[in-house]
């Protein structure tokens, strides 16, 4: 029923953005007569109308060159290897100098990997930088199989591999959990590709320190609530009929309600940016919601195995964490340097709950460790913004390079 009343909405709010097309288009001719102030109101009561709804594609990352040394690079994506739900993508630069192999674990939460491209952006001039590029749930066949906890987890050991020996990893939020499972499963393997060095940038290690609201919900519940309310089935129209999934609708609303008003103020400042012509402004919001409004389904199997494992019972913070039915000890990484980032005033994972990790990796010695707490910055600054670019990325820069 949720699905299917979705897709109804969706196919609402297409109607609404073709008529808000015609009614813009009609305004037109009348921004240059006595009428001007009265069709900028009518042009951006239309332009507001055709961003109605939520889009389903991947948008694109967008980054053409990068600045290397003194000169502009290309830059070009290459699929080097994939599986039914996500492509091991590789922003590739025509340079002679190697560089830091780099492989961005993008969280599977609602969003498009492309959620990342300015972390992405700022890492390329000095890494080789891959990322895992996830496919909506939804377009997924049903004949493909279910994907789990342990389905991540393989993901990153399979695209280690793929990247080859030497590899360093960046986990941004979520994705974390499976840098440190990934990353003890590979050094209890004495797998080669086990990765150099390994970022956890805002991940819920320990939720128990600190709880965010984020947190608290998924505490006050039972984990048959979720599955009960919170799943739904892809309908016949979409590639991945019949599957089991966390919409990424739902987790996107989930986000707005925590922040409601600051969203409802910049829709309204952006209709402001409309009548006024303040083409800048309005285009840095509209860029903002082009990323955000684009939804990616999970598939139900992974949401709810982290929704009990990370969650609920604190698995991992327990170091009980298991793979594929065997117990894995995080105090088995003794290769792969660790480095944590969190940000000061980060309401969605709480100072504390990723430095946690070093308590994990206890058998690592004090010279492959480092710790960054980053001042003034919410959840979204530990990985994008200036901050980001000015403050904490030289010293994972320096971080990565020390141990490469």
């Amino acid at each position: 029923m949720m699905y299917r009343a979705f897709d109804a909405q969706t196919d609402l709010a297409r109607q609404t953005r073709g008529w808000g097309q015609f009614l813009n288009a009609a305004a037109s001719p009348w921004s240059g007569t006595p009428f001007r102030e009265q069709a900028n109101w009518w042009s951006a009561g239309a332009r507001m109308m055709m961003r109605s709804g939520l889009t389903f594609a991947r948008p694109d990352y967008g980054i053409g060159t990068v600045t290397v040394g003194n000169r502009e690079v290309p830059v070009v994506e290459e699929a080097v290897t994939a599986t039914p739900f996500a492509t091991l993508l590789r922003f590739r630069k025509d340079i002679e100098t190697p560089q830091p192999k780099v492989l961005v674990l993008a969280p599977l939460s609602g969003h498009f990997s492309t959620l990342l491209r300015g972390t992405v952006r700022t890492l390329l001039p000095d890494n080789d930088v891959y990322i895992t590029d996830w496919h909506n749930a939804r377009d997924v066949p049903l004949a493909d199989g279910a994907f789990g906890f342990d389905d991540y987890v393989d993901h990153v050991v399979r695209f280690l591999e793929t990247m080859g020996e030497g590899s360093h990893l960046l986990a941004v939020c979520q994705p974390a959990v499976q840098a440190l499972a990934a990353t003890a499963v590979m050094a209890h393997a004495k797998n080669p590709a086990q990765p150099r060095s390994m970022t956890l940038m805002a991940g819920p290690v320990d939720c128990r320190i600190s709880p965010t609201s984020v947190n608290e919900l998924a505490t006050s519940k039972p984990i048959a609530w979720f599955e009960k309310n919170l799943l739904s089935t892809v309908t016949a129209r979409h590639k991945g009929a019949g599957r089991r999934v966390y919409p990424g609708f739902m987790q996107v609303s989930a986000f707005i309600a925590m922040n409601a008003q600051r969203h409802s103020q910049a829709h309204q400042d952006l209709f402001w940016h409309y009548v006024r012509g303040d083409a800048d402004k309005a285009r840095a919001v509209e860029s903002f919601y082009d990323e955000y409004f684009a939804v990616l389904d999970l598939p139900a199997e992974f949401y709810i195995e982290t929704v009990r494992t990370v969650f609920q019972d604190y698995t991992l913070a327990k170091n009980e964490l298991s793979y594929r039915g065997n117990p894995i000890d995080m105090r088995e990484i003794r290769r792969t340097a660790l480095m944590t980032v969190e940000g000061e005033r980060d309401d969605i994972c709480a100072v504390g709950q990723t430095m946690a990790a070093h308590d994990l990796c206890s058998s690592l010695p004090p010279h492959m460790r480092s710790h960054h707490l980053q001042a003034g910055v919410g959840h979204y600054g530990v990985f994008s913004g200036r901050r980001w670019e000015t403050q904490t990325y030289p010293l994972v820069r320096n971080f990565i390079q020390s141990h490469a």
